[in-house]
């Protein structure tokens, strides 16, 4: 099954435009940045970075960004946009990086999208550097289960597939069509903890702004998690 990026690319990349979709935008921006500028970070690896957009945003906090993505149109798109940056081809389950590379990894919304989670979660912890922080947004479990995702079921989904089953189906809106992967929140937390990683924040975020018609539908049933993951070792000095 084909995963949908390449032949959505462009769709993608006008529906995110400059400062991306309403979820983004209105919901996850300000509460992943608050995060970032918490700690003195100077070097991050966006994992599944799409066209660039939350790596342009993290440059002006003095953070040395690298992002990776395997679509070859997205990477394209944040390359021309920002030509002073780096971004490379490249998958969370084979990250061409060494070891302890990089004191803040960043999923944003990008672990729904990958097959083999649990190597995936390896290889963003092998290149954090100890006392680092990998950044998670994701979908909730209920979001992607398809209960509450547009008042239906993705299309393609096994009708008979619950909640704590892992499951991929083809996600549609618009001239968008991707494969997303649904897992409940037990399989993110168990691979987490048990790659020997330590839960430093969780939160279930509040839109701050955006139509009212979309907060009213998001406080209903709100559809993001955002969770910060910390290595262990010496950790670096908390920003003023």
């Amino acid at each position: 099954m084909s995963n949908g990026w390449n032949e959505s690319a462009a769709a993608w990349i006008a529906e995110m435009g400059d400062l991306g979709d309403f979820g983004r935008r209105f919901v996850l921006d300000e509460p992943m940045m608050a995060l970032a500028r918490r700690r003195a970070f100077a070097s991050a690896l966006d994992v599944g970075c799409g066209e660039g957009r939350f790596c342009r945003m993290l440059q002006p906090l003095g953070i040395r960004t690298i992002g990776v993505d395997p679509t070859e149109a997205l990477v394209a798109h944040a390359r021309a946009q920002d030509p002073g940056g780096d971004y490379r081809i490249g998958t969370a389950e084979h990250l061409d990086f060494e070891d302890q590379s990089f004191d803040l990894v960043v999923s944003y919304l990008s672990l729904i999208d990958i097959a083999q989670l649990d190597t995936a979660l390896s290889q963003m912890t092998r290149v954090l550097r100890p006392g680092g922080s990998l950044l998670i947004a994701n979908l909730t479990g209920f979001t992607t289960a398809g209960m509450v995702f547009g008042g239906r079921r993705p299309r393609g989904a096994d009708k008979h597939a619950g909640y704590l089953d892992e499951h991929a189906s083809l996600v549609r809106w618009g001239d968008i069509s991707i494969r997303n992967w649904h897992r409940p929140l037990e399989a993110y937390m168990k691979g987490l903890l048990e790659i020997g990683l330590q839960l430093r924040h969780f939160s279930e975020p509040r839109p701050y702004g955006g139509p009212d018609e979309k907060v009213r539908r998001y406080l209903k049933a709100p559809y993001f998690l955002i969770m910060e993951w910390v290595k262990p070792g010496p950790a670096g000095p908390a920003r003023a």
